[in-house]
Protein backbone atom coordinates (compact mmCIF):
# COMPACT_ATOMS: atom_id res chain seq x y z
CA UNK A 1 0.00 0.00 0.00
CA UNK A 2 3.29 2.25 0.96
CA UNK A 3 4.62 1.43 -2.10
CA UNK A 4 1.60 2.22 -4.32
CA UNK A 5 1.16 5.49 -2.82
CA UNK A 6 4.82 6.72 -3.54
CA UNK A 7 4.73 5.14 -7.00
CA UNK A 8 1.07 7.56 -7.52
CA UNK A 9 3.35 10.66 -5.59
CA UNK A 10 5.97 10.20 -7.74
CA UNK A 11 4.04 10.13 -11.02
CA UNK A 12 2.19 13.31 -10.18
CA UNK A 13 5.51 14.77 -9.42
CA UNK A 14 6.27 13.81 -12.71
CA UNK A 15 3.17 15.46 -14.59
CA UNK A 16 3.61 18.82 -12.25
CA UNK A 17 6.92 18.80 -12.92
CA UNK A 18 6.59 18.27 -17.03
CA UNK A 19 3.65 20.65 -17.05
CA UNK A 20 5.47 23.18 -15.24
CA UNK A 21 8.70 22.81 -18.11
CA UNK A 22 5.91 22.59 -21.03
CA UNK A 23 4.91 26.11 -19.51
CA UNK A 24 8.01 27.96 -19.09
CA UNK A 25 8.90 27.04 -22.54
CA UNK A 26 5.83 27.76 -23.96
CA UNK A 27 5.79 31.24 -22.70
CA UNK A 28 9.74 32.05 -22.54
CA UNK A 29 8.75 34.77 -25.15
CA UNK A 30 6.33 35.59 -23.20
CA UNK A 31 5.78 38.56 -20.47
CA UNK A 32 2.01 39.63 -19.09
CA UNK A 33 0.08 38.00 -22.14
CA UNK A 34 2.80 40.35 -24.25
CA UNK A 35 5.39 38.90 -26.95
CA UNK A 36 8.71 39.83 -26.13
CA UNK A 37 11.48 40.36 -28.84
CA UNK A 38 15.32 40.66 -28.07
CA UNK A 39 17.08 43.55 -30.32
CA UNK A 40 20.83 43.97 -30.19
CA UNK A 41 22.07 47.30 -31.71
CA UNK A 42 25.15 49.00 -32.08
CA UNK A 43 24.49 52.14 -34.04
CA UNK A 44 22.59 53.91 -30.62
CA UNK A 45 25.53 53.94 -28.58
CA UNK A 46 26.89 56.06 -26.84
CA UNK A 47 24.95 58.95 -28.62
CA UNK A 48 21.69 58.43 -29.68
CA UNK A 49 19.80 55.82 -26.78
CA UNK A 50 17.57 58.15 -25.49
CA UNK A 51 16.27 58.62 -29.63
CA UNK A 52 16.01 54.58 -29.40
CA UNK A 53 13.86 54.21 -26.52
CA UNK A 54 11.52 56.89 -28.07
CA UNK A 55 11.52 54.71 -30.81
CA UNK A 56 10.56 51.86 -29.16
CA UNK A 57 8.21 53.29 -26.95
CA UNK A 58 6.11 54.56 -30.10
CA UNK A 59 6.54 51.28 -31.09
CA UNK A 60 5.10 49.19 -28.29
CA UNK A 61 1.80 52.00 -28.35
CA UNK A 62 1.21 50.80 -31.80
CA UNK A 63 1.70 47.36 -30.94
CA UNK A 64 0.57 46.57 -27.10
CA UNK A 65 1.25 43.18 -27.29
CA UNK A 66 4.97 43.37 -27.87
CA UNK A 67 7.43 44.34 -25.53
CA UNK A 68 10.89 44.60 -26.82
CA UNK A 69 13.87 44.07 -24.67
CA UNK A 70 17.25 46.19 -25.67
CA UNK A 71 20.80 45.36 -25.68
CA UNK A 72 23.58 47.83 -26.95
CA UNK A 73 27.27 47.50 -27.67
CA UNK A 74 29.53 49.33 -29.23
CA UNK A 75 30.52 48.86 -33.04
CA UNK A 76 33.92 47.07 -32.30
CA UNK A 77 32.72 44.65 -30.03
CA UNK A 78 29.56 44.32 -31.80
CA UNK A 79 29.91 41.95 -34.39
CA UNK A 80 32.08 39.62 -32.00
CA UNK A 81 29.23 39.17 -29.58
CA UNK A 82 26.58 38.64 -32.37
CA UNK A 83 28.64 35.83 -33.90
CA UNK A 84 29.18 34.10 -30.48
CA UNK A 85 25.56 34.01 -29.99
CA UNK A 86 24.48 32.95 -33.42
CA UNK A 87 27.08 29.67 -32.18
CA UNK A 88 25.49 29.26 -29.34
CA UNK A 89 21.75 29.10 -30.41
CA UNK A 90 21.10 32.35 -28.20
CA UNK A 91 20.59 34.96 -31.43
CA UNK A 92 18.17 37.88 -30.58
CA UNK A 93 14.94 37.90 -32.36
CA UNK A 94 16.00 41.25 -33.72
CA UNK A 95 19.54 42.87 -34.83
CA UNK A 96 21.50 45.26 -36.36
CA UNK A 97 23.57 44.62 -39.89
CA UNK A 98 25.72 47.04 -41.63
CA UNK A 99 25.49 46.79 -45.32
CA UNK A 100 29.02 45.71 -45.37
CA UNK A 101 28.37 42.28 -42.97
CA UNK A 102 24.76 41.84 -44.30
CA UNK A 103 25.58 39.39 -47.35
CA UNK A 104 27.85 37.54 -44.89
CA UNK A 105 25.36 36.44 -42.38
CA UNK A 106 22.32 36.20 -45.24
CA UNK A 107 24.45 33.79 -47.07
CA UNK A 108 25.36 31.37 -44.19
CA UNK A 109 21.65 30.63 -43.59
CA UNK A 110 21.00 32.73 -40.68
CA UNK A 111 18.35 35.32 -41.00
CA UNK A 112 14.84 34.83 -41.64
CA UNK A 113 13.07 35.34 -45.02
CA UNK A 114 11.00 38.21 -44.58
CA UNK A 115 9.60 38.50 -48.19
CA UNK A 116 6.27 36.83 -46.92
CA UNK A 117 5.98 39.21 -44.07
CA UNK A 118 6.70 41.99 -46.56
CA UNK A 119 3.62 40.46 -49.08
CA UNK A 120 1.38 40.22 -46.25
CA UNK A 121 1.77 43.64 -44.74
CA UNK A 122 -0.90 46.04 -45.26
CA UNK A 123 0.70 49.18 -44.15
CA UNK A 124 4.09 48.91 -45.58
CA UNK A 125 5.19 49.58 -49.28
CA UNK A 126 8.26 49.35 -50.66
CA UNK A 127 8.38 52.36 -52.28
CA UNK A 128 8.15 54.08 -49.03
CA UNK A 129 11.80 53.65 -48.63
CA UNK A 130 14.86 54.98 -51.07
CA UNK A 131 14.86 51.92 -53.25
CA UNK A 132 19.13 51.24 -53.21
CA UNK A 133 18.61 51.66 -49.27
CA UNK A 134 15.80 49.26 -49.36
CA UNK A 135 17.37 46.57 -52.01
CA UNK A 136 20.84 46.60 -50.19
CA UNK A 137 19.12 44.17 -47.82
CA UNK A 138 17.72 41.55 -50.29
CA UNK A 139 20.11 38.02 -50.76
CA UNK A 140 19.37 35.78 -53.78
CA UNK A 141 16.25 37.56 -54.45
CA UNK A 142 14.94 37.52 -50.54
CA UNK A 143 14.10 40.12 -48.40
CA UNK A 144 16.82 39.69 -45.24
CA UNK A 145 16.57 42.63 -43.86
CA UNK A 146 14.64 46.16 -43.57
CA UNK A 147 17.04 49.27 -44.11
CA UNK A 148 16.54 51.69 -41.18
CA UNK A 149 18.64 54.21 -41.99
CA UNK A 150 21.48 55.70 -44.29
CA UNK A 151 24.72 58.38 -43.99
CA UNK A 152 27.80 59.62 -45.54
CA UNK A 153 31.06 60.91 -44.73
CA UNK A 154 31.62 64.66 -45.51
CA UNK A 155 34.85 66.99 -44.45
CA UNK A 156 34.15 68.97 -41.70
CA UNK A 157 36.01 71.84 -41.01
CA UNK A 158 36.54 74.15 -37.99
CA UNK A 159 35.81 78.03 -39.72
CA UNK A 160 38.03 79.60 -37.08
CA UNK A 161 41.22 77.80 -37.31
CA UNK A 162 41.06 78.20 -41.61
CA UNK A 163 40.54 82.05 -40.53
CA UNK A 164 43.35 82.34 -38.14
CA UNK A 165 45.83 80.58 -40.75
CA UNK A 166 44.28 82.88 -43.79
CA UNK A 167 43.47 79.73 -45.39
CA UNK A 168 40.47 79.76 -47.66
CA UNK A 169 37.75 77.62 -47.00
CA UNK A 170 37.56 73.70 -48.44
CA UNK A 171 35.60 73.80 -51.70
CA UNK A 172 33.70 71.25 -53.81
CA UNK A 173 36.06 71.29 -56.27
CA UNK A 174 39.07 70.33 -53.78
CA UNK A 175 41.32 67.96 -54.97
CA UNK A 176 43.93 65.76 -52.67
CA UNK A 177 46.64 67.92 -53.41
CA UNK A 178 44.11 71.00 -52.22
CA UNK A 179 43.50 69.48 -48.88
CA UNK A 180 47.14 68.30 -48.50
CA UNK A 181 48.43 72.24 -49.00
CA UNK A 182 45.64 73.42 -46.56
CA UNK A 183 46.49 70.94 -44.13
CA UNK A 184 50.09 71.88 -44.08
CA UNK A 185 49.00 75.37 -43.62
CA UNK A 186 46.74 74.91 -40.97
CA UNK A 187 48.99 72.68 -38.51
CA UNK A 188 50.19 74.42 -35.88
CA UNK A 189 52.91 72.34 -33.80
CA UNK A 190 53.03 75.08 -31.28
CA UNK A 191 49.59 75.27 -30.40
CA UNK A 192 48.81 71.27 -30.89
CA UNK A 193 46.69 71.92 -33.61
CA UNK A 194 46.68 69.21 -36.98
CA UNK A 195 45.58 69.61 -40.14
CA UNK A 196 43.75 67.49 -41.35
CA UNK A 197 42.81 63.56 -39.95
CA UNK A 198 40.79 60.19 -42.10
CA UNK A 199 41.24 57.02 -40.63
CA UNK A 200 43.85 54.56 -42.11
CA UNK A 201 41.55 51.70 -42.73
CA UNK A 202 39.52 49.56 -45.25
CA UNK A 203 36.55 51.41 -44.64
CA UNK A 204 38.54 54.56 -45.83
CA UNK A 205 40.58 53.09 -48.44
CA UNK A 206 37.95 51.58 -50.33
CA UNK A 207 36.23 55.06 -51.22
CA UNK A 208 39.79 56.62 -51.17
CA UNK A 209 40.53 54.15 -54.35
CA UNK A 210 37.65 55.36 -55.65
CA UNK A 211 38.26 58.85 -55.68
CA UNK A 212 41.45 57.76 -57.59
CA UNK A 213 39.70 55.40 -60.21
CA UNK A 214 40.76 51.95 -57.98
CA UNK A 215 38.77 49.39 -56.50
CA UNK A 216 39.22 46.11 -54.64
CA UNK A 217 37.32 44.05 -56.59
CA UNK A 218 36.15 44.51 -60.14
CA UNK A 219 32.83 43.90 -61.31
CA UNK A 220 33.52 40.46 -62.13
CA UNK A 221 34.30 39.94 -58.13
CA UNK A 222 38.17 39.51 -59.30
CA UNK A 223 40.62 41.06 -56.80
CA UNK A 224 42.02 43.58 -58.11
CA UNK A 225 43.98 45.48 -54.90
CA UNK A 226 47.21 45.29 -55.78
CA UNK A 227 47.03 48.49 -59.15
CA UNK A 228 48.57 51.81 -59.53
CA UNK A 229 45.68 53.36 -58.46
CA UNK A 230 45.19 51.67 -55.12
CA UNK A 231 49.33 52.48 -53.95
CA UNK A 232 49.06 55.97 -55.24
CA UNK A 233 45.59 56.18 -52.95
CA UNK A 234 47.23 54.18 -49.81
CA UNK A 235 50.29 56.47 -50.13
CA UNK A 236 48.29 59.59 -49.79
CA UNK A 237 46.63 58.38 -46.45
CA UNK A 238 49.92 56.92 -45.06
CA UNK A 239 51.89 59.69 -45.87
CA UNK A 240 49.60 62.37 -44.30
CA UNK A 241 50.66 60.88 -41.15
CA UNK A 242 54.15 59.51 -41.66
CA UNK A 243 55.73 62.05 -44.08
CA UNK A 244 53.74 65.03 -44.34
CA UNK A 245 52.90 65.00 -40.22
CA UNK A 246 49.83 66.76 -41.09
CA UNK A 247 47.61 63.92 -39.53
CA UNK A 248 47.79 61.96 -35.99
CA UNK A 249 49.25 58.53 -35.73
CA UNK A 250 47.49 56.56 -32.81
CA UNK A 251 50.13 57.22 -30.28
CA UNK A 252 49.31 60.94 -31.37
CA UNK A 253 45.62 60.41 -30.51
CA UNK A 254 47.09 58.93 -27.17
CA UNK A 255 43.31 56.90 -27.01
CA UNK A 256 41.34 60.31 -28.22
CA UNK A 257 38.86 60.03 -30.98
CA UNK A 258 39.80 62.00 -33.58
CA UNK A 259 35.87 63.83 -33.06
CA UNK A 260 37.01 64.66 -29.66
CA UNK A 261 39.89 66.09 -31.28
CA UNK A 262 37.93 68.41 -33.51
CA UNK A 263 35.71 68.85 -30.14
CA UNK A 264 39.11 70.16 -28.36
CA UNK A 265 39.60 73.14 -31.12
CA UNK A 266 43.13 70.86 -32.21
CA UNK A 267 41.88 69.40 -35.57
CA UNK A 268 41.19 71.68 -38.52
CA UNK A 269 39.81 69.03 -41.28
CA UNK A 270 38.09 65.70 -40.02
CA UNK A 271 36.77 63.29 -42.39
CA UNK A 272 33.47 61.43 -40.35
CA UNK A 273 30.33 60.77 -40.91
CA UNK A 274 27.00 63.15 -40.74
CA UNK A 275 25.86 60.93 -37.76
CA UNK A 276 28.09 63.48 -35.95
CA UNK A 277 25.95 66.82 -36.62
CA UNK A 278 24.20 66.70 -33.50
CA UNK A 279 27.58 65.54 -30.86
CA UNK A 280 29.20 68.98 -33.22
CA UNK A 281 26.13 71.28 -32.49
CA UNK A 282 26.94 73.57 -29.89
CA UNK A 283 31.05 73.51 -30.54
CA UNK A 284 32.43 77.35 -29.29
CA UNK A 285 33.26 77.73 -32.81
CA UNK A 286 32.39 77.95 -36.24
CA UNK A 287 32.39 74.65 -38.04
CA UNK A 288 30.74 73.73 -41.66
CA UNK A 289 30.85 70.66 -43.86
CA UNK A 290 31.69 70.47 -47.45
CA UNK A 291 31.98 67.14 -50.01
CA UNK A 292 35.12 65.63 -50.40
CA UNK A 293 38.44 65.69 -51.95
CA UNK A 294 38.89 63.09 -55.47
CA UNK A 295 41.87 62.93 -56.85
CA UNK A 296 40.79 62.00 -60.43
CA UNK A 297 37.03 62.01 -59.70
CA UNK A 298 34.66 62.17 -57.10
CA UNK A 299 33.55 59.45 -54.44
CA UNK A 300 31.96 59.36 -50.91
CA UNK A 301 30.74 56.93 -48.55
CA UNK A 302 27.34 55.33 -48.85
CA UNK A 303 26.77 53.18 -45.52
CA UNK A 304 23.22 51.64 -44.53
CA UNK A 305 22.37 50.32 -41.22
CA UNK A 306 19.16 47.46 -41.26
CA UNK A 307 17.33 45.24 -39.04
CA UNK A 308 17.04 41.46 -39.72
CA UNK A 309 14.96 38.76 -38.29
CA UNK A 310 17.12 35.87 -36.89
CA UNK A 311 15.81 32.25 -38.21
CA UNK A 312 15.99 30.81 -34.76
CA UNK A 313 13.35 33.45 -33.87
CA UNK A 314 10.00 31.69 -32.29
CA UNK A 315 8.79 35.37 -32.80
CA UNK A 316 9.72 36.29 -36.26
CA UNK A 317 6.20 37.68 -36.80
CA UNK A 318 6.42 40.22 -33.49
CA UNK A 319 10.22 40.89 -35.11
CA UNK A 320 9.23 41.69 -38.40
CA UNK A 321 7.00 44.25 -37.23
CA UNK A 322 9.53 45.94 -35.07
CA UNK A 323 11.88 45.59 -38.26
CA UNK A 324 9.37 47.03 -40.37
CA UNK A 325 8.75 50.17 -37.85
CA UNK A 326 12.09 50.96 -37.64
CA UNK A 327 12.56 50.98 -41.47
CA UNK A 328 9.48 53.16 -42.31
CA UNK A 329 7.84 54.67 -39.84
CA UNK A 330 7.26 58.43 -39.77
CA UNK A 331 7.78 58.43 -35.88
CA UNK A 332 10.86 57.12 -36.15
CA UNK A 333 11.83 59.01 -39.12
CA UNK A 334 10.65 62.42 -37.62
CA UNK A 335 13.47 61.12 -34.57
CA UNK A 336 16.10 60.89 -36.21
CA UNK A 337 15.74 63.91 -38.40
CA UNK A 338 15.44 65.87 -35.12
CA UNK A 339 18.78 64.18 -33.80
CA UNK A 340 20.73 63.65 -37.20
CA UNK A 341 20.93 60.26 -36.32
CA UNK A 342 22.15 59.12 -39.45
CA UNK A 343 19.28 59.60 -42.06
CA UNK A 344 15.78 58.09 -42.24
CA UNK A 345 15.45 55.98 -45.40
CA UNK A 346 11.97 57.17 -46.48
CA UNK A 347 11.30 59.09 -49.52
CA UNK A 348 8.79 61.68 -47.54
CA UNK A 349 10.15 65.49 -48.77
CA UNK A 350 8.47 66.55 -46.07
CA UNK A 351 9.81 64.95 -43.26
CA UNK A 352 13.25 64.96 -44.82
CA UNK A 353 12.83 69.22 -45.48
CA UNK A 354 13.66 70.57 -41.86
CA UNK A 355 16.64 68.44 -41.63
CA UNK A 356 18.12 71.04 -44.51
CA UNK A 357 17.24 73.70 -42.76
CA UNK A 358 18.88 73.10 -39.32
CA UNK A 359 22.34 75.13 -38.24
CA UNK A 360 24.92 74.43 -38.11
CA UNK A 361 25.79 73.08 -40.51
CA UNK A 362 25.08 75.35 -42.88
CA UNK A 363 25.84 73.46 -46.01
CA UNK A 364 23.82 70.49 -44.96
CA UNK A 365 22.63 70.09 -49.26
CA UNK A 366 26.06 68.28 -49.37
CA UNK A 367 24.69 65.49 -47.58
CA UNK A 368 22.49 65.13 -50.75
CA UNK A 369 24.68 66.13 -53.05
CA UNK A 370 27.22 63.47 -52.01
CA UNK A 371 24.91 60.93 -53.12
CA UNK A 372 25.35 61.75 -56.88
CA UNK A 373 29.02 60.35 -56.13
CA UNK A 374 28.24 57.52 -53.94
CA UNK A 375 30.42 54.60 -53.58
CA UNK A 376 29.10 51.26 -51.55
CA UNK A 377 31.34 49.01 -49.87
CA UNK A 378 32.30 45.31 -51.39
CA UNK A 379 29.83 42.70 -50.96
CA UNK A 380 31.74 39.78 -50.76
CA UNK A 381 31.55 37.05 -47.74
CA UNK A 382 33.81 37.26 -45.57
CA UNK A 383 34.04 41.19 -45.66
CA UNK A 384 35.21 41.27 -41.47
CA UNK A 385 37.83 38.90 -42.02
CA UNK A 386 39.18 40.88 -45.11
CA UNK A 387 38.64 43.94 -43.49
CA UNK A 388 40.68 43.07 -40.13
CA UNK A 389 43.84 41.49 -42.09
CA UNK A 390 43.53 44.49 -44.26
CA UNK A 391 43.33 47.57 -41.38
CA UNK A 392 46.16 45.34 -39.66
CA UNK A 393 48.64 45.78 -42.82
CA UNK A 394 47.71 49.04 -43.09
CA UNK A 395 49.10 49.75 -39.35
CA UNK A 396 51.99 47.53 -40.67
CA UNK A 397 52.75 50.47 -43.07
CA UNK A 398 52.19 53.44 -41.03
CA UNK A 399 54.50 51.70 -38.28
CA UNK A 400 57.07 51.54 -41.26
CA UNK A 401 57.31 47.17 -40.34
CA UNK A 402 56.12 46.97 -44.21
CA UNK A 403 56.06 49.83 -47.33
CA UNK A 404 52.82 50.11 -49.19
CA UNK A 405 53.35 48.27 -52.22
CA UNK A 406 54.22 45.33 -49.93
CA UNK A 407 51.29 45.71 -47.96
CA UNK A 408 49.26 45.78 -51.51
CA UNK A 409 51.02 42.73 -52.71
CA UNK A 410 50.40 40.96 -49.35
CA UNK A 411 46.77 41.72 -49.34
CA UNK A 412 46.19 40.30 -52.86
CA UNK A 413 47.43 37.28 -51.69
CA UNK A 414 45.89 37.52 -48.22
CA UNK A 415 42.19 37.77 -49.95
CA UNK A 416 42.89 34.86 -51.97
CA UNK A 417 42.97 32.81 -49.62
CA UNK A 418 40.32 34.14 -47.46
CA UNK A 419 37.90 34.15 -50.24
CA UNK A 420 39.38 30.63 -51.96
CA UNK A 421 39.99 32.37 -55.01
Amino acid sequence: MKSTRMLVLSIIALLVFSLVGCSSSTNSDKADGKTVINYFSFSATPDHETQLKEMIKAFEAKNPDIKVKIELAAYNDYFTKLQTRIAGGKAPDVFELNYENFVDYASKGTLADLSGYIKDDKDFKPEQLNQQAFKAYQYDGKQYGMVESFSNVLTFYNKDLFDKAGVAYPTADWKWADELDAAKKLNDKNNKVWGTFAPVTMNEFFKIAAQNGGQIFDKDGKIVINSPENLEALNYMVDKVTKDKVSPSSADLSGQSPEDLFKSGKLAILHTGIWMFDAFKDLPFNWDVQLEAGNTQKAHHFFANGLAVSKDSKAKEAAYKFASFMSASEDVAKIRVDSAWELPAITNQDILNPYLEKNPPQNRKAVFEALDSLVLPPVVENWSKISDETNKQFQQALDGEKTTKEVLESLEAEYKGILNQ
